[in-house]
């Protein structure tokens, strides 16, 4: 509910963006960049911010057996567009994102049952991006997709879990679909382009325990990542 909240908000806050641009380029604005979206391929780069969250599901008596905190990350990265015809391009996104998760576990006797979770992901996303009708020096647009990340904080090939080392496990690689909105703002010199996104894994990331019985791993029938990136592209 949280991140829906959040999710909501951040679209109000694009909503205000796009009327902000208008008022600012005026009722009958000087078109800026005319020709720009008419290349066949061009590059830019972004700035953003992250909130990642897991997703538990668990084998026995569902509930909160393991309470999630996320923190705001910070996103930089590549922007590699190809035009497909005037409505639709393909996007390519590399990036690298950084975040922590704080996990707090319920499961009676347990000594220690917090876990910090710092993650850094390359992340491969390809992208439609869905345009509409350019408005003077606005345009709105849709984006979808799938993407790879690779955790590069994985300590999948340790052998101490949280049993003997306090080491909480996860895969390497994951697979994701994403969806969002943004808008493409025309300037003189460049286009700037805000967006927020939501990012769904669709791979369980838990590496359990050896015990299958453990208080931290045993009843958790799949975790998967769930994110809202906002970023800000520069063309």
């Amino acid at each position: 509910m949280k991140k829906l909240i959040l999710f909501i908000l951040l679209l109000s806050g694009l909503t205000s963006q796009a009327q902000f641009g208008t008022r600012i380029f005026g009722r009958d604005p000087i078109i800026h960049l005319e020709n720009f979206d008419k290349q066949r391929t061009h590059w830019g780069y972004f700035l953003g911010f992250n909130s990642y969250d897991f997703k538990f599901d668990y084998k026995n008596n569902p509930g909160k057996d393991i309470e999630v905190k996320g923190t705001t990350g910070f996103n930089v990265g590549l922007v590699g567009n190809l035009r497909i015809f005037e409505y639709l391009d393909l996007r390519f996104e590399p990036g690298l994102y950084y975040t922590q998760r704080d996990l707090t576990f319920y499961e009676d006797g347990l000594v220690d049952n917090k876990r910090q979770v710092k993650s850094t992901y390359l992340h491969f996303p390809l992208l439609l991006k869905f345009s509409s009708k350019r408005t003077g020096n606005v345009r709105p647009y849709l984006l979808g997709g799938f993407s790879r990340s690779w955790n590069l904080s994985s300590n999948a090939d340790a052998k101490d879990d949280n049993m003997t080392g306090g080491n909480f496990r996860m895969v390497k690689w994951t697979t994701n679909y994403e969806l969002g909105i943004g808008i493409d703002l025309y300037f003189e010199y460049f286009k700037f382009s805000p967006s927020i996104r939501g990012v769904f894994s669709l791979d369980d990331e838990l590496i359990r325990d050896n015990d299958p019985n453990s208080p931290y791993t045993g009843n958790v029938g799949s975790m998967k990542t769930r994110g809202v990136f906002v970023n800000f592209t520069f063309h």
